[in-house]
This record gives C-alpha cells, structure tokens and sequence, in this order.
C-alpha cells in the first residue's frame, strides 16, 4: 500500500504539474462561485419548497438588479479591446499634410 502511494507522489507532486493543478484550482474556483451566485441570487432560482409554490413571478426590477451586476455595468459602453490604443493608433495613423 506504501509503494502505490509514493508512486502516485512520485508522478503527481512534480514542479512540472503545478500549472496543471493551478488551472484547475482556478476553474473549479470560477464553477462554484457561479453556482454560489446562481444559488443565492438568481431571482428565477428557488430552493426552498415554499418559495417554488408561488409559481412564475412578474419581477423585473429583481431580473435586471440580477443581470446588470457591478462588472457588467463597469464594462458596458467599452470597446471589445485589450489595448484600445495601440489599436486605434495602428488602425488609424495620423495623417502628414
């Protein structure tokens, strides 16, 4: 039993791996807190039974306070780019007259 253990070691806990574990460890982290907000927050999620008796809700303003979170607001109106002015700089250089 010793021996199947430190060749799992021996395989697995090298430095070469830890990127592995590490991106991982990070998606498995994303998954949860999506679940965790998912969960707790989404107005069309119910878990108690006797808040799924109450049926289809007409609750828009809890919708939208759900669905324009912090991020979504601080990226809303941006340009899709990482580096918006080298961009602009190389699709539109400045003219010589």
């Amino acid at each position: 039993m010793a021996s199947a253990s430190a060749s799992w070691t021996k395989r697995w806990l090298r430095p070469e791996v830890y990127p592995l574990f590490f991106a991982t460890g990070v998606a498995v982290s994303i998954c949860g807190m999506q679940l965790i907000r998912n969960i707790t927050g989404n107005p069309e999620v119910r878990v108690l039974k006797e808040k799924r008796a109450a049926g289809v809700l007409e609750n828009f303003e809890e919708g939208k306070k759900y669905s324009q979170h912090g991020f979504r607001k601080f990226i809303d109106g941006k340009k899709p780019e990482i580096m918006q002015s080298l961009n602009s700089w190389m699709a539109d250089p400045p003219k010589d007259d």
